[in-house]
């Protein structure tokens, strides 16, 4: 019965996971596009960590603060006046990319319920951090490793790994069964089909002015929208896309249409007019500076002490990159093709549908192609809390 998830602890979510990366926060905003720039994680963990002179107080003084990704970097460098000096904005310190206010990673003990982990995803938690085991003879190896090369991931003599919505939504469909008949039902019929708050943009809108809706739908973990005047869904501007672009993608931000951005970020790279439209477009802005900034090719950007991290050659993450204009990461998933379903699809077809994509949400088309909402992670996790908590 479902009753026997209830018996688990989060722990057992975190078998085989990789221990987190993570930065300072006394690190800069270059600091972390350069971590970004070198390893295949989506994000980076930002910790701070102060006196580890007390053993009794280490755990005090050691806590996860907040994560950082690529779009967090690119929507700052687009603010107005970043744009105009870009190398100054780098040189800011990273806290200014975490959201005030809002608490989207917490700290999990082991022994923690799957129910304690999705009520904190369903309050708006993105990752949750959970101390993971080592054994006495690995953390030496680590430490002789990680100290010849000045960086670690370890914290409170301890390494973490975290859990995303997604992870919980892989575990339940394991035990997909257990909600029968609920998992095979219609999206329509089981009420998670968001209708508020949809975030959406017309075609011809400018890419800058969609800026505070990227920020939106990163924090809400959804995307945002592209419709045609009849409200009838022809794409999107994902976060999760815009994360494996690069720092280039702020002249192409500054200067085009939500329909032009879109066609920019398709795989593939960025079609050769557009290039050449972006650069006219900036100097008829008078961003040379942003023009100055995305064609240099960057030498490895300063990050010594402030990062915390496994070895690069350990993730063949040694060769940095080099940047022009134009110019994006080979690891772009999946184009600005919206990931959609329809509102008679079943719920564990729309999980695994938003599984297989590596997205936390689906948006939901009616027939005629007419957006009619989304469903997310959290709206799926809330139908399997009330089937958990029936039992509990």
């Amino acid at each position: 019965m479902a009753v026997s998830l209830l018996s688990h602890d989060i722990s057992d979510l975190c078998l085989g996971k990789p221990a987190i990366r993570s930065i300072s926060i006394s690190a800069t905003v270059a600091d972390a596009l350069s971590v970004l720039t070198r390893i295949d994680e989506g994000c980076i963990s930002v910790w701070s960590c102060g006196d580890h002179s007390s053993e009794a107080e280490s755990d005090l003084h050691c806590r996860c603060v907040g994560k950082v990704c690529m779009v967090d970097i690119i929507c700052f460098l687009c603010r107005q006046e970043n744009l105009l000096q870009p190398a100054i904005a780098l040189r800011s310190p990273i806290s200014v990319l975490i959201p005030e206010g809002l608490e989207l990673v917490r700290h999990l003990e082991p022994h923690a319920s799957l129910m304690e982990a999705i009520d904190l995803i369903r309050d708006g938690v993105h990752n949750l951090v959970i101390p993971i085991n080592m054994s006495a003879s690995k953390r030496r190896n680590f430490l002789e490793t990680a100290t010849s090369k000045s960086i670690s991931s370890l914290h409170n003599d301890r390494q973490y790994c975290w859990l995303a919505p997604e992870d919980i939504i892989r575990y339940l469909l394991n035990s997909i069964g257990l909600f029968s008949p609920t998992a095979a039902s219609p999206i329509n019929s089981v009420n998670i089909i968001e209708t508020n708050n949809i975030l959406t943009v017309h075609y011809d809108d400018s890419a800058l002015s969609i800026l505070p809706l990227i920020s939106q739908a990163l924090i809400h973990q959804s995307s945002v929208a592209i419709v045609d005047l009849d409200d009838k869904l022809v794409g999107e501007i994902s976060p999760f896309t815009l994360n494996f672009c690069d720092e280039t993608l702020v002249a192409a931000i500054a200067t085009l249409t939500a329909g032009e951005l879109m066609a920019y970020i398709d795989c593939g790279g960025p079609p050769d007019d557009l290039v050449q439209l972006v650069k006219e477009r900036l100097e008829e802005k008078n961003l040379e500076a942003v023009l100055e900034f995305v064609e240099e090719e960057s030498s490895p950007i300063s990050s010594s002490s402030s990062i915390c991290s496994l070895s690069d050659d350990e993730f063949g993450c040694g060769s940095g990159r080099s940047w022009k204009i134009g110019g994006y990461s080979a690891r772009v998933l999946r184009r600005s093709e919206a990931i959609v379903c329809h509102p008679w699809n079943s719920l564990v077809a729309v999980m695994i549908q938003a599984l297989a994509h590596r997205v936390s949400y689906v948006w939901v088309i009616q027939e005629d192609g007419t957006l009619a909402g989304t469903v997310t992670f959290g709206s799926m996790l809330a139908v399997f809390r009330d089937g958990l908590k029936s039992v509990g």
